[in-house]
């Protein structure tokens, strides 16, 4: 299970309080090193063992496995609402690693290369951040599950493609602001649009810094109006 005796306990009560037909919104604390998938694939292992007829699950949303917060699985007919809630503000908080870089943008592979940081001053860095609030284009990391040609970029990636290209896309971002200074560490908060690759974000904002940067921390906060501390604490027994 991906819950707590107590919390499992507590979602069962509340999977039986679901209307079959009119489903529901669940609000879901995804743990690290877990994919969206399994988080909502055990919801439905629990709606199966609660419910005689087959019930609809889907996320609003996946949450990269080394990701944590909030995660939206709707069931029922609310899973009509899925593309709404998708189309919803995200807001995030996490910390960038300066001066390396990694294949993934984040630490799920190996650093592959490493660039100076002696000239990176407080001062650099609140300017930098500045230029990416706003519209702008972001290309996705080449990790990630956009399609290509039929294929998810991720899975031409571990086939070893040479050369995978993505286009960029328009984003928008709100709120970009660091909350912590302590390099090679830096802490951030983002509120953004659907579509935003916060991994993107890293290595984009690396870059700007004539450096490099990943994600080594990522935690989704709140979506449009759903807030991560009312959701349900998911952990692995």
């Amino acid at each position: 299970m991906f819950f707590s005796k107590l919390d499992y306990n507590q979602f069962i009560e509340h999977i039986k309080t679901i209307n079959r037909v009119e489903g529901d919104v669940l609000l879901i604390d995804k743990p690290y090193h877990v994919t969206s998938f399994e988080v909502a694939n055990k919801i439905k292992i629990a709606l199966k063992k609660t419910f005689p007829d087959k019930i609809k699950v889907g996320h609003a949303g996946t949450l990269d496995p080394l990701a944590t917060g909030l995660l939206i699985i709707c069931t029922g007919k609310k899973t009509k609402q899925i593309e709404q809630i998708q189309a919803l503000e995200k807001e995030y908080t996490g910390t960038f690693f300066v001066g390396a870089t990694t294949p993934c943008f984040d630490k799920e592979k190996e650093i592959d290369f490493t660039f100076p940081t002696q000239h990176i001053t407080e001062e650099l860095i609140t300017e930098t951040v500045k230029k990416f609030v706003g519209k702008q284009m972001q290309t996705p990391p080449i990790y990630s599950a956009v399609h290509i040609d039929g294929k998810r970029a991720y899975d031409l990636a571990r086939e070893g493609v040479a050369e995978i290209k993505i286009n960029p896309k328009e984003i928008y971002i709100k709120l970009f602001e660091i909350t912590r200074i302590a390099l090679p560490e830096i802490d951030f908060k983002v509120v953004c649009s659907k579509g935003t690759y916060i991994r993107s974000l890293a290595r984009d904002f690396g870059l700007a810094l004539s450096s490099g940067a990943y994600l080594t921390a990522l935690r989704r906060t709140r979506i449009g109006d759903y807030k991560v501390e009312n959701a349900i604490t998911a952990i692995v027994n």
